[in-house]
């Protein structure tokens, strides 16, 4: 029992710091439509942003428009309009969008419910990060339960914004 409980205090923070896995199959077809953002790490692109939501629509082309909105402080809402693709054909978990082509981010799906109700997406060097739920309110056990993946996961979840927050 002492070695297991070794090895796992040695191979929790080797899985944190090596390459970030993703799920091993995304039904892009099933993964669009509308999304709430419950949670995320800050990132300076909606450091004025409350009420997250995200709309994906497939294009037919093998890619998806993106667009973002949310409600500022002062009840302002904006929208930022782009467009994603896929990096990784074989599970289509992996990958990039951009808001100002030619330059493209890391989308990746960490986790997902079988149902596509709520989604962990992240980025391989573990700085942003979001929780995305098709209801604009997800009960704290599921929330917690995905926050404990994303940790264990390496992402540092100290600085985490709750939606509305």
């Amino acid at each position: 029992m002492g070695a297991l409980l070794t090895w796992l205090l040695v191979s929790v923070p080797l899985l944190a710091s090596g390459p970030l896995p993703t799920v091993p199959k995304v039904d892009l077809a099933r993964y669009m439509g509308d999304w709430h953002e419950i949670a995320r790490l800050p990132n300076p692109f909606q450091k004025q942003c409350l009420q997250t939501t995200a709309r994906y629509t497939l294009t037919g082309d093998g890619r998806f428009s993106v667009v973002n909105g949310c409600l500022t402080p002062k009840g302002q809402w904006k929208e930022a309009t782009g467009r994603a693709r896929v990096v990784e054909a074989a599970t289509g978990s992996k990958l990039e969008v951009t808001f100002f082509w030619p330059f493209y981010g890391d989308y990746w799906i960490l986790d997902l419910d079988p149902e596509y109700r709520w989604a962990l997406v992240g980025t391989p060097d573990r700085k942003y990060l979001w929780v995305i739920s098709r209801e604009a309110r997800m009960p704290e056990g599921r929330l917690d339960a995905i926050l404990a993946k994303a940790q264990s996961l390496g992402f540092d979840l100290r600085r985490l914004i709750r939606a509305g927050a």
